[in-house]
């Protein structure tokens, strides 16, 4: 049986078919791909509504890149104005900040669309987080504020929260407020004579040297120098003076002296019918119930600097001659 050839011509034939067939298949794909209106036929319609959807694409992406830069934008601008709205103080982690202003609004948050709406803004200076109230929204917050509104840099009453006195007023404010409160508390104890005394210490330091000979074991006669020093202490005023008809004790209610630990002694040895008291005298040092602590005033006294508002007096040297400040109380029963 002899060898079959193979048949070249055919195979190059049927390769060719194949072939054919495989383009045609791959040239229908293509077809039904790109028929954009179902006609069975690529043409110029197709090409058109290809290029309309490709020309949407673009479009839509342009939008997105669009919204997504405005909104990085926004996102900027929120972070460097940070308004406050009413949904800010009415959240449960929402803290008023002892130091507070009041002012205008400025043109830049008037104009801003992030501050639409807005009540206020906070502010971070020299440590200090602050809150700054629109003038046109002070009610919004529900505060109240002594002696009035008028001023513009405020801090927090130590016997309540929701009161702000006036910075440039808080000092001789709480004075007057712990006066009242003194005079208070004798009229409840029935006292029939009380006195008030405003006193400052005033230390004044006398650069005299003073030399003398000290027998040191192993030196003999070794000279020393030490400087000598005056304390003096000056009655500004008496502050508060009453003579009373006298009365069964009645406890009072405390605000600024609660945790004064003399005062709380006298209503206790008042109250006490066992031993009846007499009389009483007692020194209050005003920085015991001041609310500013010296390391806040000098926060303050830096952003009032910056801000170039800093007076003649800083709060931080007020702060500290409430250390020297004191109210002498007298009470006769």
């Amino acid at each position: 049986m002899g060898e079959k050839k193979f048949d070249f011509k055919a195979a190059v034939h049927g390769a060719g078919k194949n072939a054919s067939e495989l383009f045609g298949k791959a040239k229908d794909a293509i077809v039904r791909a790109a028929d954009q209106n179902d006609d069975g036929k690529f043409d110029k319609e197709d090409v058109s509504t290809i290029a309309d959807t490709v020309g949407e694409t673009v479009k839509i992406g342009a939008q997105t890149i669009k919204e997504s830069a405005e909104e990085k934008s926004r996102l900027i601008e929120l972070k460097l104005l940070q308004p406050i709205f009413i949904e800010t103080i009415d959240d449960a982690d929402f803290l008023m900040p002892k130091f507070i202003r009041i002012t205008e609004r400025d043109k830049r948050r008037s104009e801003s669309e992030v501050c639409k709406g807005s009540i206020g803004y906070f502010s971070d200076q020299k440590g200090l987080r602050i809150v700054n109230i629109f003038r046109d929204s002070i009610e919004t917050f529900g505060l109240s504020f002594c002696p009035d509104n008028s001023s513009e840099f405020y801090y927090v009453d130590p016997s309540d929260r929701d009161r702000y006195i006036a910075l440039d007023e808080y000092f001789n404010y709480l004075k007057s407020e712990r006066i009242s409160e003194l005079q208070m508390i004798a009229k409840s104890l029935g006292a029939k004579h009380f006195k008030v005394t405003y006193k400052e210490e005033q230390t004044a330091f006398t650069e005299r040297k003073i030399k003398g000979n000290m027998n040191v074991k192993g030196v003999a006669n070794a000279d020393t120098e030490h400087s000598h020093s005056e304390r003096k202490y000056s009655t500004v005023e008496i502050a508060a003076q009453l003579d009373c008809p006298g009365h069964e004790p009645i406890k009072p209610q405390l605000k600024y002296l609660q945790r004064d630990p003399n005062i709380k002694t006298l209503i206790a040895m008042r109250m006490d019918e066992r031993a009846p008291l007499s009389h009483h005298e007692l020194m209050i040092q005003l920085s015991n119930s001041s609310g500013i602590k010296e390391s806040d005033a000098i926060k303050i006294d830096a952003v009032l600097k910056g801000m170039k508002l800093a007076g003649n007096t800083s709060v931080a040297s007020e702060a500290k001659n409430e250390s020297r400040r004191y109210l002498e109380y007298e009470i006769d029963f």
